[in-house]
């Protein structure tokens, strides 16, 4: 197994359109120059590419253990250029005012076109948990194994957050491994009501738009519902008037990054 740091990016003309297309809509895709590019490849030839921030001014004789986020792109930003990945919420994790705030490292794995961080259909009601974690998500778990062998990473304070796919991605990574994370955070996403009894210690924060017709905001509202039946105390906001592009509001919200960072395992 082996991490293989990439060579700095050639700015090409599609790269440029990228940008353009970005700035102008909006998001924040000049957050690239603070997130390194990367690929892991274990033992069997398996890849993941992915990107990571380490905390502003980090170096090898820090004596600091900082969190880690993990973050969990959507759909649309999933292939092997490894850049599509920085589209959203990655520039808000990148700001100037939250890198001083709350240092950290942010890992963006990018998921391969034509797979999924969870293996099932996202336009139905309600799905079961699949028997296997999907190989993305395996392959996301063996980065963060690496990255601790190679930076000062708290594990008490280890995040996950992700939108639509990724918030599928977020209910999946959680359910199995309950106590690897010290908060979650998952947006516009969807999970099996029948884990919930497994995720009632850890602090859960979710977020949906009312208007959400690419995953129904029942997917988080019965999940949510799940936790509190089961003895939970997971929060929940709901955007009125807001559709799929929940994540807009959530992680632009200070408050938001603030819940977040204060959050430690026991």
């Amino acid at each position: 197994m082996h991490i293989v740091p990439l060579c700095p990016l050639v700015v090409r003309p599609f790269t440029l359109l990228v940008f353009t297309v970005a700035l102008l809509s909006g998001r924040p895709a000049m957050s690239q120059e603070f997130y390194e590019a990367r690929v892991y490849q274990n033992d069997k030839g398996e890849k993941l590419n992915y990107r990571l921030m380490t905390p502003a001014g980090y170096s090898t004789n820090d004596t600091t253990n900082y969190p880690l986020v993990l973050f969990l792109h959507g759909a649309g930003e999933r292939g092997d250029d490894n850049l599509k990945t920085l589209v959203h919420a990655t520039g808000d994790f990148a700001k100037a005012e939250n890198r001083a705030k709350y240092p950290c490292f942010v890992l963006v794995p990018q998921c391969p076109n034509e797979k999924k961080w969870v293996e099932v259909d996202w336009a139905i009601d309600h799905h079961e948990i699949p028997a296997e974690e999907s190989i993305s998500l395996k392959l996301t778990r063996d980065v963060i194994a690496a990255l601790q062998k190679e930076f000062r990473i708290d594990e008490q304070r280890r995040y996950v957050t992700g939108l639509s796919m990724g918030g599928y991605g977020t209910w999946d990574m959680i359910a199995r491994t309950p106590k690897f994370f010290a908060a979650a955070a998952p947006v516009c996403g969807g999970a099996d009501e029948a884990t919930a009894d497994r995720v009632t210690q850890l602090p859960i924060w979710a977020f949906h738009g009312d208007k959400d017709t690419a995953v129904k905001p029942e997917r988080s509202r019965r999940m949510i519902a799940a936790i509190e039946k089961a003895g939970g105390k997971p929060k929940y906001t709901e955007y009125p008037g807001v559709g799929h592009d929940s994540w807009k509001p959530t992680y632009a919200d200070p408050k938001f990054m603030e819940w977040l960072f204060a959050q430690k395992r026991p």
